[in-house]
């Protein structure tokens, strides 16, 4: 758990509230857990998961599936708000740092984006580090996003957290000439690749939640053998082409590591004639959508999330 004497600067840059809900995630997942093996730190997250997890909204319902991909089966789960017809699906991909989380660790948060926009919600069990190394993650998502534009004839709208958001991103540049391409994409405090020597990555390496020694980690234990960090499906920054990519809208928090990583990937897409847009949550901190509940600027945020999606799931620029 983090004391007052550890909080640094940000002892009084974030409210008490924030400071609550930072106090309980380091209780239930401390941040000297990346010392023990990958088994532990699966079962405490998916133990702090279980603890956090919210009742579904009224009439949403969910079933689960497996998609065949290449000889291997990839586990979703679909949301839909019953007696409804969905106007748009929105892939979702979970967070955890490529190597933690499920359908189940971010099932409320599904679930509240269904009831949230009417839509349907198609979350992705993609295959996690260090037993698949990139690109597993990435060939998941994109076989995911392949399924769902056969299958389905809503519109699709592509969001992830955090990795999501990575996964996200990179889906939507690898798919961009797709018939059945996402007509939108959200992404919230995705981490893309970015210059790690300059903006939030020096401001804030030793944020709360989310260091620059746990990205670090992270990106090493997803790493295949001569990973290249040039590779867009493993870092979008690193793609050479930002055209022709869905309108965007990215969401970061203040004191995150990761925050340039969304204010450069929108001056990216719009330097090539695209539409994004791109918000700092201020005074926030990365995983902030845990917090929805118990911190109102937490909420907020979610509720604008989730007017993005919805608003593009409909075609319309929600800014």
């Amino acid at each position: 758990m983090t004391d007052k004497t550890s909080r640094g600067e940000y002892e009084t840059r974030l409210d008490p509230a924030l400071w609550a809900y930072i106090d309980s995630i380091n209780a239930w997942y401390p941040p000297e857990i990346v010392d023990q093996p990958i088994a532990k730190q699966r079962a405490v997250y998916d133990r702090m998961c279980r603890a956090l997890r919210q009742p579904y909204p009224p009439g949403v319902v969910a079933k689960d599936g497996v998609i065949a991909a290449a000889g291997r089966d990839i586990a979703v789960r679909r949301y839909r708000l019953a007696g409804t017809a969905p106007r748009a699906t929105v892939l979702y991909y979970h967070g955890g740092g490529f190597i933690l989380g499920g359908l189940d660790s971010h099932d409320d948060i599904c679930a509240e984006i269904c009831a949230g926009t009417g839509f349907a919600v198609l979350s992705v069990d993609y295959r996690l580090a260090p037993e698949h190394v990139h690109p597993a993650a990435f060939d998941d998502a994109l076989a995911a996003f392949e399924w769902a534009a056969a299958t389905s004839s809503e519109p699709l709208v592509l969001c992830g957290e955090s990795a999501g958001g990575n996964l996200a991103a990179a889906v939507a540049q690898a798919t961009r000439g797709h018939p059945r391409a996402a007509i939108g994409q959200v992404l919230i405090y995705p981490g893309l690749g970015g210059d790690e020597r300059s903006g939030s990555y020096v401001e804030h390496a030793n944020a709360p939640l989310l260091s620059v020694g746990d990205i670090a980690f992270y990106r090493d234990v997803r790493s295949a053998k001569r990973q290249s960090p040039d590779d867009p499906t493993f870092s979008p920054l690193r793609d050479t082409d930002f055209s022709g990519l869905p309108p965007t809208v990215i969401v970061t928090a203040e004191c995150d590591p990761l925050s340039s990583d969304g204010e450069t990937y929108r001056d990216r897409i719009v330097a090539a004639g695209g539409k994004a847009w791109w918000h700092e949550e201020k005074r926030l901190v990365h995983s902030f959508l845990r917090a929805r509940t118990t911190v109102p600027a937490a909420a907020n945020a979610f509720a604008s999330i989730i007017s993005a999606i919805a608003a593009l799931g409909r075609g319309e620029w929600p800014y």
